[in-house]
């Protein structure tokens, strides 16, 4: 194998299996000399793989954990399963890891071939859920990337967006400078500058379709407040399709705060702490409670958020029956 680089990523592959590999069998598999495989390994140590040497007759090389973290090499198989486990990040509750896993998302299908990406979308077409189970709301993945690009590289962004059903407006295109992606409950939101409307707008991300980048940079604006985040929830609040659910939940505050706390108000109660929660998704208040392996009951809850809740488990009927009685 000629090629020094292509033989160098052939090499890092076969280390990052983490077993120990002898210099005559790395020879064999690269189909050049152990002189040859000396000098790649020393090649990968100086772009920062932690590659040990281990003597003696048993020995040989392998790759350590730990030290910075330089590119990967992965093959088919494994990019395909490394989108589809993002995608499913990207729309789960924990903490922080959706944002994140957004953010790699898009990293990785800036790069990934259309057969590829194809394969991922047609594993998400297939998967289905067990009853019982939460599905978010559906997100294309090509336009959640798209807009987190367009949020990182500060590059205006064109869409065309539908309002709420209630909202009585029609469909339209949008000219924007996006700010943020933020999530809130299961479904994600686009702070976003309207250029047309010459103020902060809030965009739902499943209701957003044709994202396209424009050429134009911009410098990001000052969100008001400073907080992008507090500025979006802030925003849903009072909206025509907003839902108020209030609920003592027997737990310790900080405990509850730590875990939805991002997305809801929690405050001091005699009985543990009171959560206000504000959605459109009536579905991630069961999520979010039932998630809290605490017990809790409703003191506010509109109509249509009990219909959707009924009959989910028996801990969100028990907290609906002492709520109605």
């Amino acid at each position: 194998m000629a090629d020094t680089t292509t033989r160098t990523l052939k090499l890092l592959a076969l280390l990052q299996a983490h077993r120990l590999w002898s210099a005559v069998e790395l020879a064999d598999r690269l189909e050049t000399t152990e002189r040859t495989v000396r000098r790649d390994v020393e090649r990968l140590r100086d772009l920062g793989y932690p590659v040990q040497s281990v003597r003696g007759s048993g020995g040989g090389y392998q790759l350590a954990p730990g030290g910075s973290l330089p590119p990967l090499v992965v093959d088919e198989e494994e990019a395909v399963a490394i989108v589809s486990a993002l995608r499913t990040a990207a729309h789960g509750s924990a903490a922080g890891m959706a944002e994140a896993s957004v953010r790699a998302l898009a990293k990785v299908m800036q790069v990934l071939p259309p057969r590829l990406r194809r394969r991922a979308d047609a594993l998400r077409a297939m998967s289905v859920l067990l009853p019982g189970e939460q599905q978010a709301p559906a997100v294309d993945a090509e336009t959640l990337t798209t807009v987190a690009l367009a949020c990182r590289d500060a590059t205006e962004l064109t869409f065309d967006y539908a309002p709420a059903p209630r909202a009585g407006r029609a469909s339209g295109t949008r000219r924007t400078e996006p700010l943020r992606l933020i999530p809130v409950g299961r479904r994600w939101y686009l702070l976003a500058y309207d250029l047309d409307r010459q103020d902060w707008r809030t965009f739902r991300l499943d209701r957003l379709s044709a994202a396209q980048p424009q050429k134009r940079r911009f410098a990001p604006r000052a969100v008001p407040g400073g907080d992008p985040a507090a500025y979006v929830r802030e925003s849903l609040r009072g909206g025509r399709d907003q839902l108020q659910v209030r609920a003592v939940v027997h737990a310790e505050p900080e405990a509850v705060r730590g875990r939805i706390g991002r997305w809801s108000e929690v405050t001091e109660h005699p009985d543990g702490c009171l959560v206000t929660m504000q959605t459109d998704d009536p579905g991630w208040i069961a999520l979010a409670l039932g998630g809290l392996d605490a017990d809790y009951e409703f003191v506010e809850v509109p109509a249509d958020a009990v219909r959707a809740l009924r009959g989910r488990n028996v801990r969100e009927a028990r907290a609906l029956y002492l709520s109605e009685r």
